[in-house]
């Protein structure tokens, strides 16, 4: 029998760095700086991007990707999760976009990124949300350290949405601010109960999680930093994992449908490291997440069902750790789109 997907994570080391040092040897880069686009050369990406209502902030994530300085190849495959607003057509035009299907019924985010892995061609997989405006150099540093191993972790700085007219969203030409990313810099209130493992804290404190765990390599073995672990860790608005790992636990679970938010990346993130993964971070690595116009309403929305989807996580973590799952993400994957329209 197999052990429960929370013993598997007590016995994993999170200890990448020698992987890292030679990639690094290999390439000649440093871990954490920006890559020159030659570095790249060789190297594939797919980029998965759900979309569900993002007609606000897509073609600005497209234009970007676009814009993408690498000698590597990349693929750009979104999924439209029945959007009622013009999403369809942002994604069906822009030019950038080499793969596009619209699912006629919503699905969630979960399963629609489990058809993109699906469709993907490259060995790794970029998953990024509707919302993330990349830098230029974001797909040669990943695709320069990408590894059957490793789970890249890239980072995000919240901003408002202003309208830039002609269907494009207000992005600062600066870099994005690595300390917004609350992975980064954690600011923990008093008395309240946290999101994740319902702590409550005496006093309000500033953690830093990203520095604090030695880049992360500190949470193996199923370790914690306050509120955080490892798996917690895996943010799919911007990560690169190897293909065939996703398969081989069967991608995103089917339990975290569209009824709810949250917990399907977290648990993908600790069938990865069950089944072997180490998630590295790259502090180059972040984008610019875009808030929607009605950001306060949608929070307040997702939160409500923050709570089942947590409960629903740490009932997997007692269940069997996921593995042998490939032909079940292909299946499921090509049920939705029997009945999915694909537009490019």
């Amino acid at each position: 029998m197999r052990d429960t997907l929370s013993r598997a994570l007590a016995h994993r080391d999170n200890d990448y760095r020698q992987i890292a040092e030679a990639i690094c040897w290999a390439r000649k880069v440093d871990w954490h700086s920006v890559t020159a686009a030659t570095k790249a050369s060789g190297t594939s990406l797919s980029v998965v991007i759900p979309a569900r209502n993002a007609e606000h902030s897509l073609a600005t994530v497209l234009d970007a990707l676009g814009a993408q300085d690498t000698s590597g190849t990349f693929e750009v495959i979104v999924i439209d999760d029945a959007s009622s607003d013009d999403t369809t057509a942002v994604a069906a035009s822009h030019p950038v976009v080499d793969v596009t299907w619209r699912l006629p019924d919503r699905v969630g985010g979960a399963a629609a990124r489990n058809v993109g892995t699906y469709l993907a061609e490259a060995d790794t997989v970029v998953y990024l949300d509707a919302d993330m405006v990349l830098p230029r150099h974001v797909l040669a540093d990943i695709a320069v350290r990408a590894h059957p191993e490793l789970v890249l972790v890239g980072f995000r700085h919240g901003i408002p949405y202003a309208s830039a007219g002609h269907g494009r969203a207000v992005v600062p030409s600066s870099e994005p601010d690595l300390r917004a990313d609350h992975r980064v810099c954690w600011r923990a209130p008093a008395g309240v109960p946290m999101f994740y493992t319902g702590q409550v804290y005496d006093q309000p404190f500033t953690g830093h999680p990203l520095d604090h765990t030695d880049e992360f390599v500190a949470l193996g073995f199923g370790r914690a930093y306050h509120d955080w672990d490892l798996p917690r860790m895996v943010v799919t608005a911007l990560v690169a994992v190897p293909r065939a790992a996703v398969f081989e636990v069967g991608g995103f679970d089917a339990g975290f449908d569209a009824s709810g938010w949250g917990s399907e990346d977290t648990h993908l993130g600790a069938a990865l490291i069950a089944a072997g993964c180490k998630v590295a971070p790259l502090r180059q690595v972040r984008g610019y997440h875009i808030d929607p116009p009605d950001a306060q309403q949608q929070w307040q929305a997702k939160f409500a069902t923050a709570a089942e989807r947590v409960a629903y996580f740490r009932q997997l973590l007692e269940q069997p750790a996921p593995c042998g799952r490939a032909d079940q993400l292909a299946a499921t994957a090509q049920r939705l789109l029997q009945t999915a329209q694909e537009l490019r």
